[in-house]
């Protein structure tokens, strides 16, 4: 903790410290307060605002859900999700183990389900995560790992923890070849 406070990066993020916090008030109160922090106070405002709060415990309660329809993709501005896949060159050995582990295969279903209405189903941008029922309507969580783009989100965004991203096998991932 000390070499990193004396390093360039602590600096670069001091200066940025309430920018994200301040949109919790808002859209508006957000916009203004950052360019005044940015543009008067240049980073260095003596105040910081509380974030103690990890982003896993922000998930509400599955009632405050309201599904969002989406229009259909028109392949100019919106894309479906196999195209879009494809665009970002995902690249996965079939045979290669599972990157993303469960820390309990029921809490998916008992807590996730059940309390949050499967968050793990909304945050992943790439649908890695679905819940999907048998013949006998027992429910389980499916992941689909090969359309993983390595975000991460999983691992800070699941309320229970339950996720955990591990690096894949070597070579495996999004292909930035353009980059």
């Amino acid at each position: 903790p000390e070499e990193f406070k004396k390093s360039w990066l602590y600096s670069d993020l001091y200066k940025i410290r309430n920018i994200r916090p301040s949109f919790r008030y808002g859209l508006y109160i957000g916009l203004i307060y950052s360019a005044l922090d940015y543009y008067l106070f240049r980073g260095h405002a003596p105040w910081t605002f509380n974030t103690s709060q990890a982003d896993n415990e922000r998930i509400d309660a599955k009632n405050k859900y309201k599904p969002i329809k989406y229009d259909k993709y028109d392949g100019k501005i919106s894309f479906d999700k196999a195209s879009s896949l494809h665009l970002a060159n995902i690249f996965h050995d079939d045979g290669q183990p599972c990157h993303l582990i469960l820390k309990s295969s029921e809490a998916p279903i008992t807590i996730n389900l059940e309390k949050y209405a499967a968050p793990e189903t909304r945050y992943c941008p790439a649908g890695v995560y679905e819940i999907v029922t048998n013949s006998h309507s027992e429910k389980r969580l499916q992941i689909n790992a090969q359309n993983c783009v390595h975000c991460k989100a999983c691992d800070i965004k699941d309320p229970t923890q339950n996720i955990t991203w591990t690096p894949p096998e070597a070579g495996s991932g999004p292909q930035y070849s353009d980059m």
